[in-house]
């Protein structure tokens, strides 16, 4: 079975990339080492140390393995600003109707979406509401709170 693709941007693309080489170059030694020193510290099946060493080994070669995965199953998503509909790698202005904050965020993949930071997945019930919108379209997103509108007012 094919993997699913799994948008990026390049930064996010990066990000992974960093972080697969921190796990397998850094904290796989220094698990393997703590596994050693515990086994050094007798024996193994009453060793809380090496149980738990164990655990984080297990942990981290989940890791490792998802990272890769998703890694190889990158499609890159560029945005060369050109369009006027939303799409993934836009960057999307809009306003809370009634309100006059405005908020920023980039449309990204479920894989790279941290709200917090301004990216939003598309795959999000107010990314998907977004995608395929021009400026000056009202979107309905229903949230915990019940119905919210929005007004999109820029797209980059």
């Amino acid at each position: 079975m094919e993997a699913k693709p799994v948008p990026l941007t390049p930064e996010g693309k990066r990000k992974l990339e960093e972080e697969l080489a921190y796990l397998v170059n850094v904290r796989r030694p220094e698990v393997a080492e703590k596994i050693h020193s515990a086994k050094m510290d007798g024996d193994i099946m009453e060793n809380a140390g090496y149980e738990a060493a164990k655990e984080e080994q297990a942990m981290l070669e989940g890791r490792i393995a998802y990272l890769e995965n998703l890694l190889r199953s990158v499609v890159l998503i560029e945005n060369d600003g050109q369009s006027a509909t939303v799409r993934l790698g836009s960057v999307v202005t809009i306003q809370e109707e009634g309100q006059d904050d405005l908020e920023t965020y980039v449309i990204v993949g479920a894989a790279e979406a941290d709200p917090t930071a301004g990216r939003i997945s598309n795959e999000s019930p107010l990314g998907k509401a977004l995608m395929g919108r021009k400026v000056g379209d009202r979107v309905t997103v229903m949230a915990p709170g019940g119905q919210m509108r929005f007004i999109l007012r820029a797209v980059e």
